[in-house]
């Protein structure tokens, strides 16, 4: 229960209606799908999908647009690994993923779902499991069972 504690549910309120937001004109405005290994694929040059210029901007304002908020609201925490090795692995690991799964969670989960796509569905299902058994097995790990 220590999470709820800390939960700011009117700031994820807020964000998912941004995130909703620039799904819905990028779709109306571009007929483009929002998915960001899709856009971050298209930025550094390969796939096709949006004109490049908006991918590179999409991409570049997402920690760019985190930045500002962070410094509006007074700094946010930030932990990574200080391995870079799992960090590496993690990362391509993910890269096969999306590739394999034809998208990231923003393309299927926000994007496919809105528009009842059977395979994002599957796709948001894998990763929603995927998530749930990767928490279970850390915190079993971690109480040492």
């Amino acid at each position: 229960m220590t999470a709820w504690q800390t939960a700011m549910p009117l700031a994820g309120f807020a964000g998912g209606l941004l995130i909703g937001l620039a799904a819905a004109m990028m779709l109306l405005g571009l007929g483009r799908i929002a998915g960001v290994s899709g856009l971050a694929a298209r930025a550094i040059g390969l796939g096709n999908g949006a004109p490049w210029p908006i991918a590179a901007m999409f991409v570049v304002g997402l920690p760019l647009g985190a930045g500002i908020v962070s410094r509006i609201a007074g700094g946010t925490p930030v932990h990574f690994p200080t391995a870079v090795v799992p960090l590496v692995i993690g990362g391509l690991l993910v890269g096969f993923g999306t590739r394999l799964g034809s998208g990231c969670t923003s393309g299927h989960g926000v994007c496919g779902l809105s528009r009842f796509s059977p395979r994002s569905l599957a796709a948001t299902i894998s990763f929603m499991l995927a998530g749930f058994f990767t928490v279970a097995v850390v915190r079993l790990m971690e109480a040492g069972l």
